[in-house]
C-alpha cells in the first residue's frame, strides 16, 4: 500500500499542485506558537515536553483515523487517507516553480530577471550576483529542497508505514523540521513570532531536527551517488561535507557537488525562507567545474533518476511482500 499511496500522491502533485500551502503554514504556525506559549518555561526538561506535544498531537491523530479508516472503511479508504497526507506533505512544487523560473531566465540571457527571482526565492534583497553564483545558489537550494521535500519524507512515510503506523512518517519529518524554523524564528522571518523563544525551546528543537534528518539525509546522498558519478560523489561527502555550517545538509550538497561534478559552497546568500540550509557567511568551496547552465538540467536529471530509483526499490519490495 505504501507503494501505491507514494505513486498517487506524486502524480496528483504533478497534475495539480497543493494550493492550500499557505493555509496548512498558518495552522501549523499556530499550532506551534500555542505549544510554546503554554508550556515554554525555560527549562529544558519543559522545552522537551513542549516539542513532545506539538509533534505528537499532530502524529497521533493522523495515526487515529488511519486505523479508524482501516477497521470501518477498508484498506482503500486508509490508503486514500495517506495519499491525501503525502500530497500536503512532499512535492516537487514546493520550490520547482523558483527553480523554472529562473532557469528560463538563464537560458534567454536575463540574469537580472534571474537574480530578482532568486532573491524572492531566498529571501536576500539587493544581491547582484554574477551567472555563475546564480547557479550554484539554485542547486544548492534544489538540492536541499529536494531532500527536505521528496526523499526526506519518503524515507520517514516508508519507515513508519513498514510498523503498520499509515503516513504517520510523513507528518513527523515535516513536523520536526517545521518546529526548527518556527521555535527558532531568524531564518524565516515569517515564522517570528511576537514573543521571544526561550533558548532551551530552541535547542531542543534544533537537536531534535537533526536527529530527525541524519538518516534520509544520508539516504539522499547514497541516492544521488548511485544516480550520478558514484564515485565523485562519495569522495565529495568524505572530504567536503564538512564545509557547510550543517553536517546534514553538508551531507546532501557535497554528495551532489560530487554527482553532477559542479563546485558549490563560498559565499552563500542564506537559504531560502521555507528550506533553511546556511547561514549567510563563507564556507569552503567543493571540488568540480564552476557552475554552467547545463548543470541546471543535470541537477534535474539527478533527482528525478533518485525519485525513480527509490519508486523501483519500493516497487520491488511491495512485489516480493506480495508474493511472499
Amino acid at each position: 500500500m505504501s507503494f501505491f499511496a507514494l505513486l498517487f500522491a506524486l502524480l496528483l502533485e504533478q497534475a495539480r499542485p497543493l494550493s492550500f500551502g499557505e493555509s496548512l503554514k498558518r495552522f501549523s504556525q499556530a499550532w506551534a506558537d500555542r505549544v510554546r506559549k503554554t508550556l515554554d518555561t525555560g527549562d529544558q526538561r519543559h522545552a522537551w515536553t513542549a516539542w513532545g506535544l506539538a509533534m505528537g498531537l499532530p502524529c497521533l491523530l493522523v495515526l487515529m483515523v488511519h486505523v479508524l479508516l482501516m477497521w470501518y472503511a477498508g484498506w482503500l479508504f486508509a490508503m486514500l487517507w495517506s495519499v491525501a497526507v503525502l500530497y500536503a506533505t512532499l512535492g516537487f512544487r514546493h520550490f520547482s516553480h523558483h527553480f523554472t523560473g529562473i532557469r528560463h531566465a538563464l537560458s534567454v540571457g536575463d540574469d537580472v530577471q534571474a537574480n530578482t527571482l532568486l532573491s524572492q526565492w531566498s529571501g536576500a534583497k539587493g544581491e547582484n550576483l554574477s551567472r555563475e553564483e546564480i547557479i550554484r545558489h539554485v542547486i544548492e537550494y534544489s538540492a536541499i529542497a529536494a531532500h527536505r521535500h521528496v526523499f526526506g519524507v519518503v524515507v520517514w512515510f516508508v519507515v513508519f508505514a513498514g510498523l503498520g503506523l499509515g503516513p504517520v512518517g510523513g507528518v513527523f519529518y515535516r513536523l520536526s523540521e517545521f518546529l526548527s524554523r518556527a521555535w527558532e524564528g531568524s531564518s524565516d522571518p515569517s515564522l517570528v513570532s511576537d514573543e521571544l523563544n526561550n533558548p532551551a525551546l530552541e535547542t531542543s528543537a534544533a537537536k531534535a531536527w537533526r536527529v530527525t534528518d541524519w538518516v534520509p539525509a544520508r539516504l539522499t546522498a547514497l541516492s544521488f551517488a548511485v544516480v550520478g558519478n558514484f564515485e565523485d560523489a562519495v569522495e565529495a561527502w568524505r572530504h567536503d561535507a564538512t564545509h557547510f555550517p550543517d553536517s546534514n545538509d553538508g551531507v546532501v550538497l557535497a554528495a551532489t557537488s560530487g554527482a553532477i561534478n559542479v563546485r558549490l559552497g563560498g559565499k552563500n546568500l542564506g537559504l531560502p525562507d521555507e528550506e533553511s540550509l546556511l547561514t549567510p557567511q563563507a564556507v569552503e568551496t567543493t571540488a568540480g567545474r564552476e557552475p554552467e547552465l547545463f548543470h541546471l538540467r543535470s541537477m534535474v536529471g539527478l533527482v528525478w533518476r533518485a525519485v525513480v530509483m527509490w519508486m523501483l526499490l519500493l516497487a520491488l519490495l511491495t512485489l516480493a511482500r506480495l508474493l511472499g
